[in-house]
């Protein structure tokens, strides 16, 4: 349901916080419930309550929504309401004082090397569009980049021989991040005559789709949708059916880049995380981890006793 409020709202974010059209979207979704669940009860979100937030957040949690919805839900609605009192728009802000939910923490499921070496073999046949989504993985988890970042990718942004890409992260941030060898390698491949000319219309349906590194088989510029398939397709063939998302991919990254010993600041860096708080969450060390250094390390650890 469309908003006069909610479409300023998300006017100012765009323009004043530039946030990304994919951060736009889920706000937009957000809102769009919070304004129909208002409507409902005779209201515009000029004039709801606390009371009416309340109520809606305990709707969310009624209809079974996950601790991480709810909270993202209210992270949104209160951004509206501390812009309209901003604005003027509303007397008060009803959302100021409502406490986050509680999202339960976890530590991100990282595939193992074995899998992540069974995912990368997995595209394998005749065509171009093999050559485009072994690339794709290998891109993914070679560098950790976001799903929005693969897909806003333009050959500009490439500089293979020097194995790197620039990327547009969060907050219309640009980073440059390297590209491994096995990555380089099988953009190369993509972007050589068996690959992406092969796709290539003869004429070009929207602006931009030109300059795009990756494409769809119709020629046009790979959505986030459409390279989500591609991971899952391949992790189906791999045996990681339900495990793997393109997130797991940048968690598996981050993940083997701090087992190597790799510093977390530069992991900070690679990633596009704003706080190193968001980086920490790869340090926790599993329970096998944690044995093996022990065993390793400890000056007693395999030393049997003397009698």
């Amino acid at each position: 349901m469309a908003n006069a409020a909610v479409e300023e709202f998300l006017s100012w974010l765009a323009v004043e916080k530039g946030r990304s059209a994919n951060t736009l979207a889920a706000y937009r979704r957000d809102l769009a419930a919070y304004v129909a669940f208002l409507h409902k009860r005779g209201l515009g979100p000029e004039t709801a309550t606390r009371t009416d937030v309340e109520a809606y957040l305990a709707h969310l949690q009624a209809a079974a929504g996950a601790a991480s919805s709810v909270a993202r839900a209210l992270a949104s609605i209160r951004g509206l309401h501390r812009f309209l009192a901003w604005e003027g728009r509303s007397e008060a802000d009803p959302a100021a004082e409502l406490a986050r939910p509680r999202v339960p923490g976890g530590i991100p499921k990282a595939l193992s090397a074995h899998e992540v070496e069974r995912l990368l073999a997995a595209p394998a046949g005749p065509g171009p569009l093999v050559l485009r989504d072994r690339a794709v993985l290998e891109v993914l988890y070679g560098s950790g980049i976001r799903i929005s970042e693969l897909t806003g990718m333009s050959l500009g942004d490439l500089e293979l021989d020097d194995g790197l890409v620039r990327v547009l992260g969060k907050g219309a941030k640009e980073r440059i991040v390297p590209l491994g060898s096995f990555a380089r390698a099988a953009v190369e491949e993509w972007l050589g005559p068996s690959g992406r000319p092969l796709v290539m219309p003869s004429r070009w349906a929207r602006r931009g789709d030109a300059e795009a590194v990756w494409l769809n088989a119709r020629g046009g510029r790979l959505g986030r949708q459409g390279a989500w398939l591609i991971v899952r397709r391949w992790g189906g063939v791999a045996g990681l059916s339900g495990r793997l998302t393109p997130h797991v991919l940048r968690h598996s990254c981050a993940s083997h880049l701090l087992d190597g010993g790799a510093d977390i600041r530069v992991v900070q860096e690679l990633l596009g995380h704003a706080s190193i708080a968001t980086t920490q969450v790869y340090t926790k060390v599993s329970p096998e981890r944690l044995r093996a250094a022990y065993l390793e390390a400890h000056p007693r650890a395999l030393q049997r006793p003397g009698r």
